[in-house]
């Protein structure tokens, strides 16, 4: 409770947002078991009283961020198992090496019968060298049997470690991304961008969504999650990661692409979504068509994982407001906004009815 209290002190102090993440951040620093972590806040706090959101999102991804842990899991693992392998090919010598020594023992012990009464003796130590020697042979190939089998389990580890990743990192109603590796992926797009690498994100909303789902119910609306995320997957290619950040809500990354480039990838999908009909299974009936609105935005230097997320999404409820299955680029929003209208976020579709 002393430590649960301390976390929720530091949030306030702060003024964080009051997010699990954000939690679990300050509890740890409360208890002090991640020497790493406290090292790395008491010496940004020492250069500012205050830790920005930004430091902290950088310093949680470096600290505590689920997928770097499995990333350092990955690497101690491979290291495991190279040591394995490095172990079984000296304990592999090892054995070949007994048994070299046994036949050169057995041989002599042969030899030693030609030497009369006195190779009797000589003989009787030689036996018991071969006894010693096939004693050990036996247990070094019996632990290389073990080791054998304990680097087929590490093998059979790491592809379960592999699969769990996978699923923790995929939304199960989609099979798309979910919002971790898409966090975890835009980060790494940052770190690029700064060796010249651009990169744009596309913010993708379902219009109309919550009326359609108070209408036709939750399994009609998994169906049009379905949909669109299908519509995303056949737009996207090589690097481009469609992912699905949240409720009716989805997202696609675009390495290495412009904001002319974006806007079309997002004209394909809005076009792609459109031209779908949705048909109710249990009944047959046409529901008729669904529509995303899009925003596009593009990297700019300085820019965090929040900054861009947010110049999307504004460019999002523009395209809400401007009537809906639309795409508003960056370029659009100024133009708007040069224009003298002025828009903001709303509370969602839930007092709008479908056309």
């Amino acid at each position: 409770m002393a430590f649960c209290s301390a976390a929720l002190e530091r949030i306030k102090a702060h003024r964080h947002p009051a997010y699990p993440r954000n939690y679990e951040f300050w509890y740890t620093y409360a208890t002090g078991y991640n020497q790493a972590l406290n090292r790395a806040v008491n010496e940004a706090l020492q250069r500012d009283s205050v830790l920005s959101e930004p430091d902290l999102d950088l310093l949680y991804e470096t600290y505590l961020s689920p997928l770097r842990l499995s990333e350092r899991v990955d690497h101690v693992g491979a290291r495991i198992m190279a040591e394995l392998a490095e172990v079984a090919v000296v304990l592999k010598t090892a054995h070949g090496s007994s048994v070299h020594y046994t036949e050169t023992i057995q041989r002599l012990a042969g030899e030693a019968d030609a030497l009369g009464e006195g190779g009797l003796e000589l003989k009787s130590i030689a036996l018991k060298l071969i006894d010693a020697t096939s004693a050990m042979a036996e247990r070094t190939r019996v632990l290389e049997e073990q080791l054998l089998s304990s680097h087929h389990e590490m093998h059979e580890l790491q592809s379960m470690l592999e699969i769990i990743r996978a699923e923790s990192l995929t939304d199960p109603l989609t099979g798309l991304a979910n919002r971790k590796f898409l966090q975890g992926t835009l980060e790494q797009a940052l770190n690029d961008a700064l060796n010249g690498q651009r990169f744009s994100l596309l913010v993708i909303d379902i219009d109309h969504f919550k009326t359609f789902n108070d209408r036709y119910g939750h399994l009609t609306g998994d169906q049009v999650l379905r949909l669109v995320a299908m519509a995303l997957k056949q737009n996207v290619k090589g690097q481009d990661l469609a992912a699905r950040f949240g409720g009716e809500e989805f997202a696609i990354m675009l390495p290495d692409t412009a904001l002319g480039g974006a806007t079309a990838v997002a004209e394909r999908v809005r076009r792609a979504v459109m031209t779908k009909d949705l048909v109710k299974r249990s009944t047959g009936e046409h529901l008729g068509r669904v529509t995303v609105s899009i925003g596009v935005a593009t990297w700019r230097r300085g820019d965090s994982a929040q900054t861009i997320l947010d110049r999307a999404d504004r460019c999002m409820y523009m395209a809400k407001r401007s009537g809906r299955n639309v795409v508003v680029s960056e370029d659009d929003s100024r133009m708007i906004e040069d224009s003298g209208r002025r828009f903001a976020p709303d509370g969602g579709d839930g007092d709008v009815q479908v056309a």
